[in-house]
């Protein structure tokens, strides 16, 4: 019986580079050839990359995958390759094409569009209705493009065309829950089929969504061959034995920290690379206050970009404890990045002098707070501005779910990389990067390094890169004496567990509350949560690493009688 010999290309495809797309597809192709590839494959839309949104309602967008994709076609002597992208024929599908002894040999269309979460196929596509199966080297071979496989029919209707093997091609965006589903839903299809599996997907961040690769091979009797790691840019070699209808991968890299804390720091730091790099931004600029939001960002910016492309400012006021100043100071240092101190009290007070007039009779109150974090927003932007860097936002989650943040203040950011990451998983996270000091994370690049070096060299931190007492000390806001956050409001351990079964389980009060949660605990939380959308609109982007991130996924009403 014949054996296919696959290379998966576990790489990122940025939307809208279609020429550079290509160009890395000729490349990619050139090495599969070189290592006797029968099929190379890429992933779902390679060429305008996923998800190419109002892109695709240019005429002259889909023209140019199209000339590009032909022109791909032409180099296929000798070799088969499976490649994603838009095909327009009076309407346009979410397609791969076979390109196959120099030519288009066959076109899949994507039979299931999804319309929830985070994806819009069907305001872009239409929907395909028949089944592909090519034969290569001796070798039926059905295409499906990622939603269909997580439907039986598709699957099934190749099997029944005779296929023994089922390629699939993904731009599937990562969370905390998604390998573990993909993975029973790809044992399934197996398992109902008789076919192996070579599942491949996208990785790379985009906007407010992160690709993880993570590419799969599953046995025809639904074993689990090979899983690819997360974040890892490679091309997976893999040989199908069509006599067993099993696949065997060569070399795959292996994770070097499995952990979930490993992974979803990765999700990370990947999301906050690409949106820099992507959108040609020299280097990240944030706010360093000496609390543990501010210290994990750092983190983040500095093993995402280098110490040499983050600027760290720390802006105290008569409330800003020693500890904060210390802790700053420490964490900015150890790392190694541009550090600046710029007092804010000179600025508070001309702006509450001017004001005073206006705010006769009246005490002080939240609005003297907020003013300080918004001098703090002004003097970062003008920063931001001067010197050309991206402004980081520093909140959290929980901070976002319940309005605990200040518009045009603490808000004030580009971006935003905790903004789906809950306070409870801050923690947890920070501790886990001060646990993996100099081990060989693969987050950092060295300074200097280009961005294309991919993360692949080591900065050799500190085996505590975030100050101890930054991680152990209460959280406050330090916006007046003796603050902290449990003042306004519950333990982050409670709000958390009573957030994520609001949003991410969309369980109802009443739900919440018999699971044990105290009752006037669960309603004032969730009336902050449904009172500040408005604030949430006007939000940063950030990435999505959670199973319902505001945006794009969670989309409630500004305006709402509902409670």
């Amino acid at each position: 019986m014949a054996v296919l010999r696959l290379a998966l290309a576990q790489h990122d495809f940025p939307v809208g580079a279609v020429a550079a797309n290509a160009a890395k597809v000729a490349g990619l192709m050139a090495q599969a050839r070189g290592g006797g590839a029968d099929l190379v494959v890429f992933p779902e839309l390679t060429l305008s990359g996923y998800p190419p949104e109002d892109l695709l309602l240019r005429p002259s967008f889909l023209a140019a995958c199209q000339q590009e994709l032909e022109a791909l076609a032409a180099g296929t002597d000798g070799l088969a390759a499976l490649v994603g992208f838009p095909h327009s024929e009076g309407e346009v599908f979410n397609a791969a094409a076979l390109l196959h002894d120099g030519r288009i040999a066959q076109i899949a269309h994507k039979q299931a569009l999804p319309n929830y979460g985070v994806f819009d196929d069907k305001r872009y596509f239409r929907p395909g209705h028949a089944s592909t199966v090519a034969t290569l080297g001796g070798v039926r071979v059905g295409l499906l493009i990622c939603e269909d496989v997580w439907r039986p029919e598709p699957a099934a209707a190749v099997a029944r065309a005779g296929a023994e093997l089922i390629v699939v091609i993904n731009a599937s965006p990562w969370d905390d829950a998604k390998q573990a589903g993909r993975e029973a839903v790809l044992v399934a299809r197996a398992q109902e089929t008789g076919c192996a599996i070579a599942y491949l997907n996208l990785v790379g961040g985009q906007d407010e969504v992160v690709y993880d690769g993570g590419s799969l091979l599953v046995n025809g009797d639904g074993s689990i061959a090979a899983r690819a790691p997360a974040f890892v840019d490679a091309l997976l070699w893999a040989d199908f034995d069509a006599a067993t209808r099993t696949l065997q991968a060569a070399d795959w890299p292996v994770a070097a920290d499995p952990s979930p804390e490993a992974t979803l720091y990765a999700a990370l730091v990947r999301g906050l690379r690409d949106y820099i790099d992507k959108n040609g931004f020299p280097g990240v600029l944030l706010g360093l206050s000496g609390g543990i939001d501010s210290a994990l960002t750092l983190a983040l910016a500095v093993d995402a970009l280098g110490a040499n492309r983050v600027t760290a400012v720390m802006m105290p006021t008569r409330y800003t404890s020693q500890l904060s100043l210390d802790g700053a100071r420490a964490q900015a240092e150890r790392l190694g990045v541009d550090y600046h101190v710029i007092s804010i009290e000179p600025m508070t007070d001309a702006f509450l002098a001017a004001l005073a007039p206006a705010f006769a009779g009246k005490g002080a109150d939240t609005t003297e707070e907020n003013l300080q974090s918004r001098t703090r927003g002004v003097t970062l932007m003008a920063l931001s501005n001067k010197h050309g860097r991206l402004l980081l936002a520093t909140g959290n989650k929980s901070e976002m779910a319940v309005g605990y943040c200040t518009l045009y203040g603490d808000m004030c950011g580009a971006y935003a990389p905790l903004k789906d990451v809950y306070k409870t998983a801050v923690y947890r996270l920070s501790r886990w990067r001060n646990g993996a000091g100099i081990r060989d994370t693969g987050f950092g690049i060295r300074q200097g390094a280009s961005p294309q070096d991919g993360g692949s060299s080591r900065i050799p931190y500190p085996v505590s890169p975030i100050p101890a007492e930054v991680i152990d000390r209460p959280p406050s806001a330090e916006l007046r004496d003796n603050q902290t956050d449990q003042d306004s409001l519950p333990p982050y351990e409670v709000l958390d567990a009573i957030l994520e079964r609001f949003i991410e389980g969309e369980q109802s009060q009443a739900e919440i509350i018999a699971a044990g949660f105290a009752a006037e605990v669960v309603h004032r939380v969730v009336r902050l949560v449904l009172v500040n959308e408005f604030k949430r609109r006007q939000s940063a982007p950030g990435p999505r690493v959670t199973t319902r991130a505001f945006g794009r996924e969670r989309r409630y009403p500004i305006t709402s009688g509902w409670r």
